[in-house]
């Protein structure tokens, strides 16, 4: 009976016991937020090329420390690779943000809106480039999906 308590002690340390790496920034900057969700207020802007310690991971989602600051940031915007600056690298306009980043997960970019925009010139994109410039905050999201009763979009953050 001992050693199927000791057995089982050394288990459950084992599965807590996540190993600290370190990852870097891979785009312009990085969104650490409060929760592991997209809804979850930002805590700290970390910029490009950034190492971050991972102290454990929620699905795609990392949860890290950076300059005495933790949160969590998508595992789209790390990479294992390390970054070195070099000279002429700190003009970063051409980098990704992490929305673009996002975008081009799903296949979607600048090159394919134009494409689309020019298939379908009798259409008025005002509306829609009016409402890619809304920002809500997480709060007044998270307000909409709840009044909503949209629960169900909610779930990734119940892990």
């Amino acid at each position: 009976m001992k050693k199927i308590t000791i057995v089982g002690l050394v288990l459950v340390a084992l599965q807590s016991y996540t190993v600290a790496s370190t990852m870097s920034v891979q785009v312009r900057e990085g969104e650490l937020r409060n929760r592991a969700s997209f809804l979850g207020a930002v805590v700290a802007i970390l910029p490009y090329g950034e190492e971050v310690k991972v102290q454990r991971e929620q699905g795609p989602w990392r949860y890290v420390e950076w300059q005495e600051k933790t949160g969590w940031i998508h595992q789209t915007a790390l990479t294992r690779e390390r970054i070195v600056w070099q000279a002429g690298d700190r003009d970063l306009s051409g980098a990704a943000t992490q929305d673009e980043l996002a975008l081009a997960g799903r296949g979607f970019n600048a090159e394919v809106e134009g494409e689309f925009r020019s298939q379908f010139e009798e259409i008025d994109f005002h509306w829609v480039d009016f409402m890619a410039t809304l920002r809500k905050s997480p709060e007044a999201l998270l307000a909409f999906l709840q009044e909503g009763e949209l629960d169900g979009l909610l779930e990734e953050d119940e892990e």
